[in-house]
């Protein structure tokens, strides 16, 4: 008997986006004039599609084939609008696919998106029965793990509350707690665990590997690659709906790695992998040193600066604006995120149509290599504009410490500026005489 629990077979998925031509005003009489123009049309069965009202179509999907195997633990990885969250609906039977063939053996569950499989008004306690009931569980197979999911969520104190009234990290953490405890032959899992602080990520990595070590199947999706390559012996590349490559994790992460780097000769006004309303566009990255003179690399130590064009559509104030730009390893890891909010920074003032912020850094932490970096804002706490591996900088050697000598690059990327001396006496070792 074979043990592919999941074939998929030259799955397409096609989507049709509407376009309609944008008018900044509206007045009354427009209204009554296109609402006339629209019944005439239906009056004299005109078909033919009006000017301002046009549409195309867009694959998500296309031809995509591969098979997984029973306790295979599955990476997918892609830009934004790659095609990943579109895989993970269809295999979760959220959604139809437009051609292709897929076969699942096993009870599938699926963490997707904050709020997917909860209903609102229900409470925690009966969210988790209703999500059992779901899986084709009985009443008492879900008493079994009722404790056990109450405490890895520790969701306790609001057990009986409606999850409506949950922040977005009780939620996630309560629904990965039932996707995981209910014991489906195949988890699925988006980068909706992001929403989670970092020591809830952390064992939720740790349960996801224990549900391989189990024999049961895993399909996780992230931007993470050191995660990635921790948790997921095998991963799925995914580029514009098609599958790239399929290999050992190692060697997928190392391409999608090096295709990055193409992505930083793309201007960032060009970039069409974002995500966010738009009220706000990062437009491109300039790197300086001390004296604002643009330079090809910065060297460990050095006083740098990191300067970010960015446009505000709004043409208004921005109130409770954040930037944010996260630095990546070489290997895809996200190492640190200097961010206006953690420090405080208060950028509300800025009502300019364009905006330049500089990000300065006293002592460059960093050792040699290369650093990708994430650009990430948010207007009054939704998302403006989010773009993934927007670029790279590289660091040389620099004397950080003064005496020439850094540790090896493979000891990690951070140097720390720190000193060595006597400590005093410790009186805990002092025995007094009597």
């Amino acid at each position: 008997m074979s043990d592919v629990v999941i074939r998929v077979e030259n799955l397409s998925k096609k989507y049709i986006i509407g376009h309609q031509k944008q008018e900044r005003y509206t007045s009354f009489r427009d209204v009554l004039s296109n609402g006339a123009k629209s019944l005439w049309q239906g009056l004299t069965s005109d078909r033919k599609a009006n000017s301002d009202d046009l549409s195309e179509e867009f694959w998500a999907l296309k031809d995509v084939s591969f098979e997984i195997k029973q306790g295979d633990r599955v990476g997918i990885i892609g830009r934004n609008g790659a095609g990943k969250s579109t895989l993970l609906k269809i295999l979760s039977r959220i959604t139809e696919p437009t051609s292709g063939k897929i076969s699942i053996k096993g009870r599938v569950a699926s963490l997707l998106e904050v709020g997917t499989g909860f209903h609102p008004e229900l409470t925690g306690r009966e969210n988790i029965y209703l999500n059992g009931a779901i899986l084709g569980m009985d009443r008492s197979e879900i008493k079994k793990k009722f404790d056990e999911i109450v405490a890895f969520a520790e969701v306790e104190k609001f057990l009986d509350t409606p999850v409506k009234r949950y922040s977005s990290g009780m939620y996630v953490r309560l629904a990965f707690a039932v996707a995981a405890h209910l014991e489906p032959e195949i988890l699925i899992v988006d980068e909706v665990l992001a929403v989670g602080d970092a020591q809830f990520q952390k064992k939720c990595l740790g349960k996801m590997e224990d549900v391989g070590k189990e024999g049961r199947t895993l399909l996780f999706v992230s931007h993470q690659m050191a995660a990635l390559q921790n948790l997921c012996q095998r991963s799925i590349w995914l580029d514009q709906g098609q599958a790239l490559s399929d290999d050992t994790t190692q060697e997928v992460v190392s391409k999608y790695i090096n295709c990055s780097t193409g992505l930083s000769r793309i201007s960032l006004r060009d970039r069409k992998d974002r995500k966010g309303d738009g009220k706000i566009r990062f437009t491109s990255v300039q790197f300086q040193n001390e004296d604002w003179e643009n330079v090809t690399c910065f060297y460990s130590g050095q006083h740098v600066k990191i300067v970010l064009s960015i446009i505000n559509y709004t043409q208004k104030k921005l109130n409770n604006l954040n930037i944010a730009l996260a630095i990546d390893n070489q290997i895809g890891e996200r190492i640190t995120n200097l961010s206006t909010e953690v420090i405080g920074s208060d950028l509300s003032d800025l009502d300019s149509n364009t905006i330049r912020v500089a990000i300065e850094i006293n002592k460059l932490p960093l050792t040699s290599g290369r650093y990708g970096f994430t650009l990430f804002s948010t207007v009054n706490g939704v998302i403006a504009d989010w773009i993934f591996n927007a670029g790279l900088f590289e660091v040389e050697e620099g004397d950080f410490y003064g005496t020439g000598k850094l540790p090896p690059p493979m000891q990690g990327n951070f140097l720390v500026d720190y000193k060595f001396k006597i400590a005093p006496a410790d009186s805990s070792q002092v025995h007094l005489s009597v």
